[in-house]
């Protein structure tokens, strides 16, 4: 499996082909983004064929779960099953990739659920053990730090999800470190806390996403472009011995290419493939 992974949007690639051929023609690892419209818009037969092409091409998938107004934990019954029905559909969808990883958006509202984010957790937890019995052998999951400014919020997610599963499908849920949205929406640029944030997703850090920003939005730069403190970030990583795969996530023709300048520069981390996943959590509390 390789260790980095580009994102790409299938609705904008649908309407822009060149995008398909660019990971086709390169052989690079990419990160299906099923965007709910394309979703509704074409028939399973279309995944089945760009499936196919990139298997053909050798291109390595993982596979970025819709999350457009979902909300796995509401305590709305009907927004619940609403997003369940939508992520349900979805995984079905992304089996045709054979991805090496699912990301999914934790979605914790700190302003619905300030009080009552056990409660919220638990809720998640039911939709997403419900979610993943559609594909039981599902490629590992990981959720992903959106709008959430306490990592606890992320990783305490997670842990609800992985007390409901046996223990080697537990073993197949963890966290996605979404470096911009932690400099960006969570503040890190202020606040300085990367290491908060990793100590709290050591246990079940699986992937990051890779992009960057000056800490006012999320801009999707390439890294390099921003400012956010990438060699602080691959340090922090490292006395940790965190390995995580990635995806890059630039959305301009000049940030894909810092990307791919950001990955070559680092053979050391980039260039070395990786044989499957691990979790430094102990799950042996999981039933």
């Amino acid at each position: 499996m390789p260790r980095y992974f580009v994102n790409l949007n299938l609705r904008v690639a649908k309407a822009h082909p060149e995008l398909f051929e660019r990971h086709l023609r390169q052989g690079l690892g990419v990160e299906v983004g099923l965007d709910p419209l394309l979703l509704d818009a074409v028939s399973i037969d279309w995944h089945r064929e760009v499936a196919r092409r990139f298997a053909e091409a050798g291109v390595a998938a993982t596979v970025h779960l819709p999350f457009f107004d979902l909300q796995p934990g509401s305590a709305d019954a009907r927004i619940q099953a609403a997003s369940c029905d939508r992520l349900r559909s979805a995984l079905e969808i992304a089996a045709l990739y054979q991805p090496e990883r699912l990301v999914g958006h934790a979605a914790y509202n700190r302003f619905l659920y300030i009080r009552s984010f056990t409660e919220w957790a638990e809720r998640a937890a039911d939709t997403w053990v419900k979610v993943l019995a559609v594909w039981p052998e599902h490629a590992p999951l990981c959720l992903e730090n959106t709008f959430e400014t306490d990592p606890a919020t992320v990783s305490g997610a997670v842990d609800a999800l992985r007390r409901r599963l046996p223990r080697q499908a537990a073993g197949r849920v963890g966290t996605c470190f979404d470096v911009g949205h932690w400099y960006a929406f969570a503040e890190g640029k202020i606040r300085g806390n990367l290491n908060t944030w990793l100590d709290a997703l050591t246990p079940s850090l699986l992937h990051l996403h890779l992009h960057d920003n000056d800490g006012s939005f999320d801009q999707h730069l390439g890294p390099g472009q921003g400012e956010i403190p990438f060699a602080a970030i691959f340090a922090g990583l490292a006395a940790r011995q965190l390995t995580p795969t990635a995806t890059f996530e630039p959305h301009t023709p000049e940030a894909f290419a810092a990307a791919l300048a950001f990955a070559q520069a680092r053979p050391e981390y980039f260039d070395v493939p990786t044989d499957g996943f691990r979790l430094s959590a102990d799950t042996s509390g999981c039933s």
